[in-house]
């Protein structure tokens, strides 16, 4: 079942919509805490589970992918139908005893994943800039969960840094899997650039460690290790560029929503 939920993936959403609850200095670890990190877990495992559904086609096609369990036939499509629609249910369940807000946002961004950004991708590559609106919203989730009101320039700060962190995050993949990508159809976001990093994507990366640095001078990550917490955010971006060190780039951009989910934690 992890194959089919993407869990890592899934619990990376949970974490950022933890981060937006955090943010929300009225808000404490708890339960409604718990609650929200497995609540928005359980609805990224289904998304996952209904966007294998829909392209069990052009999975069976790529390395990365044929070894899921619906293109290697290890799991009828009815049967992943029907645990995606339970896992579903269950977070919902779940979002909702915590308002009808985080649950509404949670089943928006899940729709927005399945009927805007699925189809979207297999015609152009720029259907990243659509789809990276369901990686930002998850710590609007939390932050609504939390009580905060949703134009708070703090948590739309927030969702604008993981909305930056998308592209060279998706560009890192894309290049790792290229010809997977075009065995499947899929159109590349920026092949061109698979050789270096590029002006566009080093301007993007510029914008991505400019919007992280808001957050201490907003101070809303405060204390005496906001130098630490800035080198740990930007690293990882500046790494990038240099093939070398594409492998340590990599791991850094996949944990930097954690990393800012740590910061707002450890600031009182």
């Amino acid at each position: 079942m992890c194959r089919l939920f993407r869990l890592p993936l899934a619990l990376m959403n949970g974490t950022a919509a933890l981060g937006g609850y955090l943010l929300c200095r009225e808000a404490r670890p708890g339960v409604s805490g718990l609650m929200l990190l497995i609540g928005v877990t359980l609805m990224a495992c289904a998304a996952s589970a209904f966007n294998q559904l829909l392209e069990r086609d052009v999975d069976a096609l790529m390395r990365r992918t044929m070894t899921r369990p619906l293109p290697a036939g290890e799991l009828a499509p009815r049967w992943g139908a029907t645990i995606a629609v339970l896992v579903l249910l269950s977070g919902a369940v779940i979002l909702a005893a915590l308002g009808a807000v985080p649950l509404l946002l949670a089943l928006a961004t899940l729709a927005w994943y399945l009927a805007v950004y699925t189809p979207l991708k297999r015609r152009t590559p720029f259907a990243l800039l659509a789809g990276a609106f369901c990686g930002a919203l998850p710590p609007l989730i939390g932050w609504s969960a939390a009580g905060g009101a949703l134009g708070d320039f703090r948590i739309v700060l927030l969702c604008g840094i993981l909305y930056l962190w998308q592209v060279p995050h998706f560009w890192m993949l894309q290049k790792r899997h290229a010809d997977d990508y075009r065995l499947a159809g899929f159109p590349l976001f920026a092949p061109q650039s698979f050789r270096g990093p590029g002006p566009f994507l080093v301007l993007w990366l510029a914008a991505v460690v400019a919007a992280t640095l808001m957050l201490p001078a907003f101070g809303l990550i405060a204390g005496s290790n906001v130098s630490l917490w800035c080198l740990a955010f930007c690293v990882p971006l500046l790494l990038t560029p240099f093939r070398r060190l594409e492998a340590a780039a990599y791991v850094g951009i996949n944990v930097f929503p954690a990393l800012v989910t740590l910061a707002l934690y450890s600031t009182p």
